[in-house]
């Protein structure tokens, strides 16, 4: 790896194009060749759960909305599918309502370090593009893997959130790259894309805080189509405001840390293999993933507290990122309210170890019901637990081995005869250091298990099977990867929306 120092640079120091940082990430994707056997194969992984999310959200509102909008966009020319419809639409269209149904649910793929990220969001502007540009499966795994590269790389080395800025931000860069190595595009597009992406994405946290609206299904889905639109742009020609990172009102310059700071992003070197998307996990729960452990400690601790009104407090010592972020210390009353949101309340890391800890169990949409939030037991249980901040968990979560990272916590349960009981898990059970890492079988549970009732048997055969030889797949074979879903149902679902401009 070759460490890139990075800092703010007065206009009067006209800094070469080729000595960017924007560049710098162009120049990593367009060096990418066919991926090892290793990443190709989590590639595909990550293709099925994208699928497998997205069906299982193919009847929520947001991905309704989104969808309708894409089918109001019909493709000039070859075009992009689109989950839940048999339409073509154009590809930045089908980028966003794709986008919004693998975000929606909060159940694919993470990757945490200096800030924070779900990789997995690259895939459907990828996979648009691919389809629209007739590129084969080959292309595809070799865009995505370039894409994580570029995106674990920014993670690592940018933190967004101690500034309140989204973390999409380093979503569309990741995404522009990853087009241009789909599509073999020259360093200098690539990087007049870059800046483009990163300029239109730059938003705040606030999609993420108090009341959680779908805005926060609807972001990665519009850096999605952001990315797709500026590499329109390149490729025809147009140029960027640059530089975008280092110029003296630039990102780094105003939305972050200032004029004066320097960070470092650690790229891999031309001939060096792409292994980023090996350090990614995906979630074996629909929550945050700072609560995916904190899911299957409760499952464990239920054994040994008996009937939950016996416990007085609950205290989970945990991370900077978690206590702030989605426990108590983020001091949103939201948090603790039964009627919030689905999205609030998988963003509350009490209610979430509540009900796991009354049901043993976690459902991507049961746990959330609002009849479930309301339980009279469950309120009083949730609003007993608290989180604080342990300056250990947060050494851990940042520690530079992914080997010894943590995302879990400490729950410590006091009951109501004073005695008390304590227990930590630091990662979760599908994370690559768990009890039980994910591995091909688990993506194909998990496919099945969300599929059910929306896709049958035999078409979940036949995605599966198109799924495991993408390197294969033709360029109109890119289709198959799009499984069929029931569409009358989605139909009569769809035609109970307001309609809008579109």
């Amino acid at each position: 790896m070759i460490d890139h120092r990075v800092r703010v640079r007065p206009s009067a120091d006209r800094l070469a194009p080729e000595d960017q940082l924007a560049w710098k990430l162009a120049a990593v994707a367009t060096a990418t060749g066919e991926p090892t056997a290793e990443a190709a194969a989590m590639a595909v992984n990550r293709v099925i759960d994208n699928a497998a999310v997205a069906v299982a959200a193919l009847l929520r509102r947001p991905v309704a909305v989104a969808r309708a909008q894409a089918t109001a966009h019909g493709a000039a020319g070859p075009g992009a599918s689109v989950f839940g419809s048999g339409l073509r639409v154009s590809p930045e269209w089908a980028a966003w309502a794709n986008g919004t149904a693998v975000r929606e649910l909060d159940f694919h793929d993470t990757y945490l370090a200096a800030d924070y990220s779900h990789p997995g969001d690259n895939i459907p502007p990828l996979l648009a593009v691919a389809q629209h540009t007739g590129r084969t499966g080959a292309d595809l795994l070799r865009g995505i893997v370039a894409a994580y590269e570029v995106h674990v790389a920014l993670v690592r080395g940018i933190r967004l959130h101690a500034h309140r800025i989204d973390h999409v931000a380093h979503l569309s860069a990741a995404t522009a790259c990853g087009l241009g190595a789909l599509l073999r595009l020259p360093t200098a597009t690539v990087y007049q894309a870059v800046q483009q992406a990163v300029h239109t994405t730059t938003a705040t946290r606030q999609s993420r805080k108090g009341e959680i609206s779908s805005w926060k299904a609807y972001a990665p889905a519009f850096a999605g189509k952001a990315a797709v639109e500026a590499v329109d742009r390149a490729m025809r020609g147009e140029r960027s405001p640059s530089p975008i990172y280092e110029g003296e009102d630039g990102f780094l310059a105003w939305m972050l840390d200032g004029p004066g700071a320097e960070w470092t992003v650690s790229l891999p070197a031309p001939d060096e293999p792409r292994r980023a998307i090996l350090e990614t996990y995906t979630k074996e729960h629909s929550a945050e993933y700072q609560a995916q452990a904190v899911i299957d400690l409760a499952r464990r601790l239920r054994e040994r507290t008996g009937p939950p009104q016996r416990i007085r407090s609950v205290v989970l010592h945990t991370s900077h990122h978690t206590h702030h972020v989605i426990g108590s210390g983020a001091n949103d009353p939201q948090k603790y309210d039964p009627g919030a949101s689905r999205e609030t309340l998988d963003h509350s890391v009490p209610y979430i170890f509540a009900v796991a800890l009354e049901d043993g169990a976690w459902h991507h949409e049961r746990s959330y019901a609002p009849e479930r939030a309301r339980r009279p037991g469950t309120v009083e249980l949730w609003r007993r637990i608290s989180t604080v901040e342990d300056p250990e968990w947060t050494r851990r979560y940042h520690d530079p081995d992914p080997d010894r990272r943590a995302f879990g916590a400490r729950a410590v349960l006091t009951l109501d005869d004073g005695s008390v009981i304590e227990d930590e898990l630091a990662v979760a059970d599908a994370h690559p250091a768990g009890a039980r890492p994910f591995d091909r079988a688990a993506y194909l549970r998990k496919f099945r298990t969300l599929a059910e009732g929306t896709v049958g048997a035999a078409e979940q055969d036949r995605f599966l099977g198109t799924a495991g030889r993408m390197a294969e797949l033709t360029g109109p074979q890119l289709a198959g990867l799009f499984p069929e879903a029931g569409t009358d149902r989605i139909a009569t679902f769809d035609a109970t929306l307001p309609e809008g401009l579109f």
